[in-house]
């Protein structure tokens, strides 16, 4: 365990979509059967902390317009003095939108962020140029990632830029939907966060395991597959606007301790 320091943080709050829900990280012991980077990264900083306490308000699916109407007020009313906000990825991956618009919403929220003097985290997206569905949208998401440093430039807020993490561009710290991080990916992510805010840590990176052999009809076989059970589900869910999130309810909606099995909610 590294050496335990003072950090400036004592409640974590995190906000967003399945990115932060922990969605491809499955964990019975975890609060809604997720673990996730978020519950990777408050683990650590309460190593450091007895009285450090954690939220986690995001729900898979979400807009951006969503997370500001959802989570942004209920965040605030916990009184954080550290948030996370990763927002907007739900939006920029639609067809027609504006990453410049989602980048406008996504500043609103900042805005009313800081007002509680909270530290404020934000997360570029992901380079999609090894996932061939997405590579279309590349140049969205690298405007909008120009514009989430912009935000961050205005408004003094910490950026985990996932675009320059090399290990993302590999399939397996992905899970089978192609969509959403394994735990290989969260645990990346949570080192990520963990370095951009300079705390100490003894997790290390973990190896993937090895290329499966497989023949060019296997792999064709296999993108078939994923196709009709994860890419198609999600344009009809885009085309009849419903949402994976619809009826689920935040994992962690109030602060208590993120220590591996200790959920008691923390008494203000």
């Amino acid at each position: 365990m590294a050496e335990a320091i003072e950090l400036p943080w004592s409640r974590f709050v995190a906000l967003g979509d399945s990115f932060t829900e922990g969605v491809g990280d499955p964990d019975a012991d975890s609060p809604g059967g997720l673990r996730g980077w978020a519950d990777r990264f408050a683990e650590v900083l309460a190593e450091h902390s007895e009285e450090f306490a954690y939220a986690n308000l995001a729900v898979r699916g979400k807009l951006i317009r969503q997370i500001a109407e959802e989570q942004v007020e209920a965040a605030l009313e916990l009184r954080p003095d550290l948030i996370s906000l990763c927002a907007g990825g739900n939006d920029v991956i639609r067809p027609g939108t504006d990453p410049d618009e989602v980048a406008a919403q996504l500043e609103r929220i900042v805005e009313r962020l800081s007002e509680g003097g909270a530290t404020i985290m934000l997360f570029t997206g992901v380079d999609t140029n090894f996932q061939p569905v997405f590579r279309s949208i590349r140049g969205k998401v690298a405007i909008y990632n120009e514009n989430v440093r912009k935000v961050a430039q205005r408004h003094d807020c910490i950026v985990v830029d996932q675009w320059a993490i090399e290990e993302l561009q590999d399939g397996r710290y992905w899970a089978g939907d192609r969509l959403h991080l394994n735990a290989l990916g969260h645990h990346t992510i949570a080192r990520a966060a963990l370095k951009a805010l300079n705390v100490p840590n003894d997790l290390t990176p973990l190896d993937p395991p090895p290329l499966p052999m497989r023949s060019w009809r296997e792999a064709r076989r296999e993108d078939v597959v994923w196709a009709k059970e994860h890419l198609v589900p999600w344009v009809i869910r885009r085309i009849k606007h419903v949402s994976s999130g619809d009826d689920i309810e935040p994992k962690r909606p109030q602060p208590s301790s993120p220590r591996r099995g200790r959920y008691g909610a923390v008494e203000e």
